[in-house]
Formats: C-alpha cells, structure tokens, sequence
C-alpha cells in the first residue's frame, strides 16, 4: 500500500493529470512492473497495459492471471462519452485499485479507476495552490442565490455569495471566466471554498494599515455588529468596537446608509478581512452613543494617540 503523499508523487512524477486534466501518464513497460504479478491490494497503483476497448470500459492487462477491468465512469475526473476520449489500445499506463471480486467460476477479478488517481492527485494540487496563495481562473457554470460554482483541476468548487464581487449581479457571472483564491481546501469533506472578491481586494487590503481612518457606509445591521462597505472590501464594526459603553443592539447606534468614520483594527490579507472600531475614537466613553458628531470631529486626534500608544507596545516588547 502506498500512503497518500507517494500516491501524490508517484502521480505527479508520470505527469498524470494537467491543467487541462487531458494528458496521459504512458509509461514505458519496461521501466515499471507490477511488483506482486497475483496480489493486488485496494488503494494499490498499478501498471497495465489496454488491450481491448468496449464502448463502457475497457479490459487491461496487469501482467497476471488475474483479469482487469476499468468502467467508463472510472476513466476521468471530468465526464466522457467513449473510452477513445482516454485511452488507446495498447497504451500502458498507471491505475487504481477500487475494487476487487470474484465471477461466477470463482475467479478473481479488479475494478480499476483513473478517476480515484486523478481526484487524489487533484486534491493534492489545490491544496499547494492554496499554501502559495495561487490565482486561479475558472467559468462559472452554475449560479444561485447561494453563490456560484466552478471547477478546478476537474474538482467541483463552491463561491459564496459574500465572495464574490459586488460590482454586478451574481446571474452576470455565468459563464464567465473569472480569477480566484482559495478560501477552504478540506478533502474530508469535499469542501473547495474559493474567493472571487479577494483577488479583487488584496491589493487595496496590503495598502491599508493599523490606525488608519476610513470614511465608511453601512451596508447591513446584525446583531453582532456592523457591516461596512469599503468597495469590494466587506469590513466589520464589531459591537465591542463600537463604544466603551455598553448598549445593546447596533440599531440604536446606526441605521442602513450612514456615514461613519472608523479606525482600522486589524488587516487580514489572506482573508480578505477589515475590523474597525469607533470605540477606540471616542474621546470619552459613550461619546459614540451621545454625540457620534464630536467622535468623528476628534478622530485624526484620537488615531494618533491610538498609533502613538501601538508603537510604544512594540518598542516595550522588543
């Protein structure tokens, strides 16, 4: 049995799947053989050669007594409509072990799968792209209210709605090709998260910094906050950052479309995520909920003492 990172490498050395998820892994016979010629195990990649096509699979020749079949499902990550599409006669190639069993006379027999080894390979992919925070570009074949869906690397991949651009309709990105980062790679769970938006933010996000003012609009009211529009960017006025007084819902603060100036708390590049606060602009506490006016006229004066008093942490902590 080989383990998931040799399945990765072994397949990525024969050049198994592409960007156009089209090329073939030919291998030369004699340079790989099956190293057990009667025992096969499940999970095991396997050398065999085609030597006849039928028009729902094909029958390949391990080197062994044991017969060998791969349906046409089992051909490709991405759908087919004839094994001609995949495989040529008397091509040899690597192969996936899926299932094994017994026919009427009691003799051993394999399922095999191109499918499983592109689909781990796949995987494996997306989750490098994810760790060099790649651009991707992929068309967008099916929009809902929830968001869109692509594919990448022949793997299905979600967009939600929140992630994608605000700039037009989501129904006007059907069938368009349209760049993205990654926002969850889980293969336990067949959960691929993209991001149009934060290809479209992460440059404005790397130019904004801690302390910064920005004049704000608010787009929604939740309970646990305020979300603002900043362009494409979303950022967040939690409630704890709205006051040093308490106060219990962020309505009787604000109201859909106003203007408020915040500080930015924290940038997170690589989630596309703004936090801001008008708390920490409060010349006293609760001025945000008796006189926002006076908070936003003393606002420059405030950012700086709050970035004077940020740079005295981080000389104290050197």
């Amino acid at each position: 049995m080989t383990d998931k990172n040799n399945y990765a490498n072994l397949i990525l050395d024969a050049g198994i799947i592409s960007k156009k998820y089209q090329q073939r892994a030919l291998v030369k016979p004699d340079s790989l053989v099956n190293s057990k010629s009667n025992s096969f195990s499940l999970g095991e990649i396997v050398i065999g050669t085609v030597f006849k096509l039928e028009p729902e699979g094909a029958l390949i020749d391990l080197g062994s007594e044991i017969a060998a079949y791969i349906p046409l499902r089992e051909m490709s990550i991405v759908e087919v409509e004839s094994p001609e599409e995949v495989l040529q006669l008397n091509e040899t190639r690597q192969f996936l072990v899926v299932h094994d069993y017994s026919d009427q006379e009691n003799n051993p027999r394999l399922s095999l799968s191109i499918r499983a080894l592109e689909y781990k390979i796949a995987w494996e992919r997306v989750r490098q792209m994810q760790a060099e925070n790649v651009t991707v570009y992929a068309r967008v074949y099916l929009v809902n209210r929830d968001g869109a869906s692509v594919k990448i690397e022949g793997l299905r991949g979600w967009i939600r709605g929140h992630h994608i651009s605000i700039s037009k309709r989501k129904e006007d990105f059907l069938g368009e090709e349209i760049p993205l980062k990654f926002v969850e790679v889980d293969e336990d769970r067949d959960c691929l998260v993209l991001s149009h938006r934060l290809v479209l933010v992460e440059p404005k996000i790397k130019e904004m910094k801690v302390g910064d003012l920005v004049v704000v609009k608010i787009r929604t009211l939740k309970p646990y906050g305020a979300l603002v529009d900043m362009g494409d960017v979303l950022a967040l006025l939690h409630i704890s950052q709205i006051s040093h007084a308490p106060f219990d819902d962020p309505h009787s603060v604000f109201q859909v479309d106003d203007e408020v100036k915040a500080m930015i708390l924290d940038v997170d590049v690589l989630r596309g995520r703004i936090l801001l606060s008008t708390k920490q602009l409060e010349p006293e506490p609760g001025d945000m909920l008796k006189n926002p006016q006076l908070v936003y006229e003393k606002a420059e004066e405030m950012a700086a003492k709050y970035r004077q008093q940020m740079q005295e942490r981080q000389k104290d902590s050197v």
